[in-house]
């Protein structure tokens, strides 16, 4: 004989199940929830994968740039089309052309670049190995092979060791500079901008854009890029006096200037049209387009 009282428990239980779990998924699917899940995700989830509507992308729970892929459905992804935006306004996008990107991570703005049409071919460059694992599997998850080529080591002005320093909080924050106390030192490989190319089987020739995010080491990186350099090739490029250092800043906006008369400063207040000689030599981080 079947108990009514357990048989009601039962049902209640599921009536409850059901009603929780409709409401925790309404939940969920706000940016408020996904912030919520995956700040509780424990150190046991080593990747996610998530749709993010015309691409997908996996990632690591615990890094700043998978948390807020998670949230937003994107990393800046607006940055790629406000720089393709200002490219067309100035007659710089060149059809065919192949965009090198130093600092490729784990594929977002690799991504964003492939789906714009923008460029035929794409040279990701990224050091950090837990990075360069999901850039692989997010170009390969995307049908990406053909036209980007991941290349895994760091971009400098020789060939060989360079100590690199892992931040566990922020993986697009780990650098040559070690900036935490806590970043774990690691040795990758570094290689001159012409051997990537080389190796990736792309004409130095055939590069229309140089997107650049390495944490600092930008002066180095375009010791090695001259001959793109003076070509007036578009760069495009994080730009950290607070790394540099007064001295080396000017340095490098001299070596700068010596290429590029023009640049594009995106600043918090706004973006301004500048000479590369006026670039400020401290201050806080910017993004700098330099055009002609």
């Amino acid at each position: 004989m079947f108990d009514a009282k357990i048989l009601t428990r039962k049902y209640w239980k599921r009536a409850f199940r059901r009603k929780r779990d409709a409401i925790a998924t309404r939940l969920f699917d706000t940016r408020l929830g996904r912030d919520i899940l995956i700040s509780a995700i424990g150190p046991r989830v080593k990747t996610m994968r998530v749709d993010c509507g015309d691409h997908v992308l996996s990632f690591s729970p615990a890094d700043y740039i998978g948390r807020k892929v998670f949230r937003k459905g994107h990393f800046e992804r607006d940055h790629v089309d406000r720089l393709l935006s200002v490219l067309r306004e100035h007659g710089l996008l060149r059809k065919g052309s192949a965009l090198l990107e130093l600092g490729g991570n784990i594929g977002t703005q690799t991504c964003y670049f492939a789906l714009s049409g923008a460029y035929h071919r794409i040279v990701s460059v990224e050091p950090d190995p837990r990075n360069f694992r999901l850039l692989a599997v997010n170009i390969a998850d995307n049908g990406l092979q053909e036209m980007v080529s991941a290349v895994n080591c760091a971009a400098g002005d020789r060939e060989g060791q360079l100590d690199f320093y892992l931040n566990h909080k922020n993986h697009g924050k780990s650098s040559v500079l070690r900036q935490s106390a806590t970043d774990e030192k690691i040795s990758v490989p570094v290689r001159p901008v012409g051997d990537i190319l080389l190796q990736a089987g792309v004409d130095p020739a055939d590069i229309g854009l140089i997107w650049m995010d390495i944490e600092g080491y930008e002066p180095v990186a375009c010791r090695s890029m001259g001959a793109l350099m003076a070509r007036k090739v578009p760069l495009y490029m994080e730009f950290t006096p607070a790394f540099y250092g007064k001295d080396q800043t000017r340095d490098f906006v001299a070596d700068l200037a010596r290429h590029y008369s023009e640049c594009l400063a995106f600043f918090e207040s706004g973006e301004r049209i500048m000479k590369v000689v006026e670039l400020p030599v401290a201050g806080e981080q910017f993004d700098v387009l330099f055009l002609r």
